[in-house]
């Protein structure tokens, strides 16, 4: 069952693709999986605990810790205080992991510590972006899986500690919000606010993926000073937009000028769009779902090259960067929640190819080189590719995807897994590890593979998750406006004062619609953005009567000869 079930045009995903032949994957099978990936889970944590707690990550290799909120970004040990005992972050990752896994016990166990020995009054510069995604999005999602009766915490042991800590943390990332252009530093001192001489540089993905987390807070607090901080800073971000609906990767946020032009999906951009649509579904706001759209489409024209999607200039729209990066395997995941399944599938079975070419997923590769990027070869245990498997499974109920995250799961055990935990990678060619196991592991790694083999977590509930993996509840009280039923059609027409004209399934909010592969009649989803011919023969007496083009989602037109079709260059 989908986890977005009060979104008509998600939940009809279950009925444009039913549940096929399980194949291998009957209950025993998915139930021995399943416990292949608690086994995982219990593996890095035990060690954790064991090894690095109440640090912020663990060393697998020399089984020690490194205090990692202070260096997220690179920062070096010498900027922490002596006597800092770190945060605790991978526990902090870790907590939903233990609900969903049905621990209870070492859930609390874990939620009394934090409340009663957790503190953000220390001298460390941190990275906002990062802080965000990780602490206060694991202490919000914590709080409000504490204060949900059917996980079973002792009546009154809980009394909201999460939240004053989450609230505490909240109020320290707002300088970083008294800009100019209201545009946040990237960086931030949890004890001294802003430090003097602070670099101005920072990320797409730093300023425009906030609004879950603090928007969150505002709505369990009651103050909405968060909300409003980083909506503030993601509609500034949206008002720098180029032409073409393209945003950059690097700006300075106290001039509001672009650094770098070139942009794509993956670092520095990448949850950008993810936070964008994720809101409209957590606030309803209509706001955020136009930023989307606009956004969505012009990804699809400008990035999209086949299955794969390139870099390309915000100015212009041409391609800069032939690369595939771990981090763009969230994107079919994102396009799941969107609807578009068909394009989804095509990006996830590239990435799965790439995976079992080298055993695990290279940080870059040239695409066009057909190459590994020469000095970015490791695999950090990053999540993204088992993420959109899983909800690419949700979607469609192919076995073929439990198959895929079976692959994940003997690849991690083979080649990751060493006696004090799990281990990154450092070069794919030789599977050389290297001594870090990031709390994403656990955060989401773990997770996204055990909801693949057993999502009864999801079962009667709503929730999105964080960029981070973090869960958060989908309530009607936090919705400015309820969401609307729509008509479920791939198209229609739509009247206004004006003109009569065509939508895509995208722009109405449903599903898109069954189309009939003429091979073997399997039935299979047209692109969200498409919008037919007005003519099945496709001829036309005017641009009016062409659509939207399903794989480029481009604009077609009528030709000189009356036909439609991707005559203009743009």
């Amino acid at each position: 069952m989908l986890v977005y079930r009060f979104r008509t045009w998600v939940l009809l995903l279950l009925v444009i693709f039913p549940d096929s032949s399980l194949s291998h994957f009957d209950s025993a099978k998915k139930k021995q999986m399943r416990e292949k990936v608690r086994k995982m889970f219990y593996h890095a944590y035990e060690n954790y605990m064991t090894h690095a707690f109440p640090h912020d990550e663990l060393k697998p290799l020399s089984r020690s810790f490194t205090d990692s909120l202070g260096e997220l970004g690179n920062l070096k040990l010498e900027h922490l205080p002596q006597n800092y005992n770190g945060t605790a972050l991978t526990l902090i990752e870790s907590l939903s992991s233990l609900v969903i896994l049905g621990n209870c016990t070492e859930f609390e166990r874990a939620v009394l510590w934090l409340s009663e020995n957790l503190t953000f009054d220390v001298d460390a510069r941190v990275n906002l972006f990062e802080c965000n995604i990780r602490v206060l999005g694991g202490l919000v999602s914590a709080h409000i899986l504490a204060t949900d009766s059917t996980n079973r915490l002792v009546q009154g042991s809980y009394k909201n500690q999460l939240l004053v800590l989450a609230e505490d943390l909240g109020r320290r990332f707002l300088p970083a919000f008294d800009t100019p252009t209201g545009l946040p530093y990237a960086w931030i001192n949890l004890k001294y606010g802003v430090m003097k001489n602070e670099t101005t540089e920072t990320s797409t993905s730093g300023c425009g993926s906030l609004i879950l987390e603090m928007g969150a807070l505002s709505r369990l607090t009651g103050d909405p000073r968060y909300e409003s901080a980083a909506l503030r800073a993601l509609r500034k971000l949206w008002s720098m937009r180029s032409s073409l609906n393209l945003l950059g990767t690097t700006l300075d946020m106290e001039t509001g000028e672009w650094i770098e032009h070139s942009s794509g999906i993956g670092a520095g951009v990448d949850s950008f769009y993810e936070y964008l649509f994720k809101a409209h579904i957590l606030f309803g706001k209509e706001d955020f779902w136009r930023m989307f759209h606009s956004a969505y489409l012009a990804v699809q024209k400008y990035f999209r090259h086949g299955p794969w999607y390139h870099e390309a200039d915000m100015r212009t729209g041409k391609a800069t960067y032939w690369q595939l990066t771990s981090l763009q395997a969230f994107w079919p995941g994102l396009q799941v929640l969107v609807g578009d399944i068909a394009a989804a599938n095509t990006s996830h079975r590239e990435f799965v190819y790439v995976w079992k070419k080298f055993g695990v997923l290279p940080e870059r590769y040239l695409l066009d080189h057909q190459m590994l990027h020469p000095t970015e070869k490791y695999y950090p245990l990053r999540p993204e590719l088992a993420e959109s498997t899983f909800y690419l499974y949700q979607a469609t109920k192919d076995p073929w995807y439990m198959e895929v995250g079976e692959t994940i799961v003997n690849s991690l055990n083979s080649y990751t897994k060493v006696e004090g935990g799990f281990a990154s990678i450092r070069d794919v060619t030789t599977m050389q590890t290297e001594d870090h196991m990031h709390s994403f592991f656990l955060a989401e790694t773990c997770k996204y593979l055990y909801l693949l083999f057993d999502d009864s977590f999801l079962v009667d509930r709503n929730y999105i998750f964080t960029t981070e993996g973090h869960p958060l509840p989908v309530l009607s009280a936090w919705q400015d406006r309820l969401p609307e039923i729509y008509i479920p059609s791939n198209w229609t027409y739509v009247k206004d004062e004006k003109q009569t004209k065509r939508s895509s399934a995208m722009s109405l909010q449903v599903c898109p619609a069954l189309s009939l592969n003429a091979g073997n009649g399997e039935q299979l989803a047209e692109s969200a953005c498409h919008v037919p011919d007005a003519r099945s023969d496709h001829k036309c007496f005017g641009d009016e009567e062409c659509g939207v083009d399903s794989t480029s989602c481009r604009r077609r037109s009528c030709s000189m000869a009356g036909y439609c079709g991707l005559w203009l260059v743009v």
